[in-house]
């Protein structure tokens, strides 16, 4: 069984990355509410010190006894202090004992119209807010009026959200952890999937398939694996057939050469006619098979790319014209018609004249051995700006689902009479290359009964090629 490591580190990079990001969204969360309770803090205390500074300002006699009440309703420790820093009021919870938030240069800068504020830890480690303001009295005297109040609510209050924020970030990290997994796992996947079909696909076990269809690069890389199993199962398929085939072409012949070897060699014949009849099977057979092997070895430079072409500026015309003429005999031995129409004169084509010419009597071979009454008409001519060269007979014509395999190799459409028509089954396979090599194209139009047509276009050479070649 596969184990899912992408899967494990795509879960551990995205629940990492999560993980930053909800600590660093409770950390600015925390800093905000800090902050916040920090800020309302101060405000309160401050408020609540302009009020009792206007009360200590009143010359009302009952105003320290008021101030006293407003302090414990405001829960808030008040210290009046005069200008010898002594304690002339006190109210609230803080000890009148603890004197360390009171400083000399404090008191003097408040005397002096300034106000104080600053955080206070006493001894037990209570934190307060403190906030120190001068009070003016109608006969010019300034006294300092400190007010101290604890944090200890906000300090709770800030425990209670980090608390929360805590069980929030636990809870969404856990909810993102299951998210996290069922991701990773949906989306390696497909990935496994892909792996286990590469493996059994380099195992040999090529009908592999994988089945997904999403569009996107996931499903792209599926479509080309899958692409790539069929194409090598029909290059395994081909190779195998072509080997079938290469062992059929060369027994025939060899089985052929033998026998009649025998039949010689044994004096197995009664006249000497049966004798040259024999003898020319045998040469009928050398000349077959020492085309089959040429046509291999020729075929497999070609695939291998050791195959050298020789391009000068052709008169094209004139070659189809010698080509035409060669094959006149085998058309007249059939009782066909070979027809030529050249639409001249044409532009110079750049390509391998010896080459230009093969292609030529192979197609016209081709026509001409599976035609048995008609004609056959060649015809040279321009469209849209290439050279075309058409080869069109009254032959047995292709099947459509067999179009796209007659240029295979050993590939024939009339299998059953093989034999009777002849040929190696490399002509067509090897023309198809000769074409392509030479930067043309090659396509057949084909109706079984009444024909085939098969049109080959070359492109014309471009201004700069033509004046680097031979002049007219």
């Amino acid at each position: 069984m596969i184990s899912n490591r992408i899967g494990k580190k795509l879960g551990l990079i995205i629940v990492g990355v999560f993980l930053v990001v909800l600590v660093a969204l409770g950390f600015a969360l925390d800093v905000m509410f800090s902050n916040f309770y920090r800020t309302e803090m101060t405000t309160r205390v401050e408020e609540l010190s302009k009020h009792m500074v206007a009360m200590a300002s009143s010359p009302n006699t009952t105003t320290q006894e008021m101030i006293k009440d407003f302090a414990e309703f405001s829960e808030v420790s008040v210290f009046y202090v005069d200008g010898k820093e002594n304690i002339v009021l006190h109210s609230g919870r803080h000890i009148p004992a603890d004197r360390s938030f009171i400083q000399s240069e404090d008191v003097s800068s408040i005397l002096s119209g300034s106000k104080v504020r600053e955080e206070y830890t006493d001894d037990r480690g209570q934190r307060f807010f403190m906030i120190g303001m001068p009070v003016s009295h109608g006969d010019g005297q300034t006294e300092a009026l400190y007010v101290l109040a604890s944090s200890s609510h906000m300090e709770s209050s800030l425990r209670n959200v980090r608390q929360l924020l805590v069980l929030a970030g636990l809870g969404a990290f856990l909810l993102a952890l299951g998210i996290t997994w069922l991701i990773a796992q949906i989306l390696s996947r497909p990935l496994l999937q892909m792996q286990r079909a590469t493996r059994k696909i380099a195992a040999g076990e090529l009908e592999t398939r994988l089945d997904i269809s999403s569009r996107d690069e996931v499903g792209s890389l599926a479509e080309s694996i899958n692409d790539l199993a069929a194409h090598l199962q029909r290059y395994r398929d081909s190779q195998q057939e072509f080997f079938a085939n290469i062992s059929h072409e060369l027994r025939t012949p060899i089985t052929y050469l033998e026998g009649y070897a025998k039949v010689l060699k044994n004096r197995l014949y009664e006249t000497d006619e049966e004798r040259d009849q024999y003898l020319g099977i045998i040469e009928q057979e050398s000349l077959r098979l020492q085309r089959l092997v040429n046509d291999l070895f020729e075929l497999a430079k070609m695939e291998e790319g050791r195959f050298e072409l020789n391009p000068d500026l052709l008169e094209f015309e004139e070659i189809v014209e010698q080509a035409v003429h060669k094959m006149e005999w085998r058309a007249k031995q059939k009782g066909l018609e070979l027809k030529l129409d050249c639409h001249g004169p044409l532009p110079r084509l750049r390509g391998d004249g010896l080459r230009m010419e093969q292609i030529v009597i192979n197609l016209l071979d081709n026509a001409i051995s599976y035609t048995e009454e008609g004609s056959i008409i060649v015809t040279v001519d321009t469209r849209e700006s290439r050279l075309l060269f058409a080869v069109e007979d009254t032959g047995v014509g292709i099947p459509e689902n067999e179009l796209s395999l007659i240029f295979e190799r050993f590939y024939r459409v009339e299998k059953s009479r093989s034999r009777k028509f002849g040929g190696t089954g490399l002509g067509l396979s090897i023309v198809k290359k000769l074409v392509e090599l030479q930067g043309g194209e090659i396509y057949v139009i084909s109706t079984p009964g009444t024909g085939s047509r098969f049109e080959v276009t070359f492109p014309f050479p471009s201004p700069v090629e033509e004046t680097g070649g031979t002049p007219r």
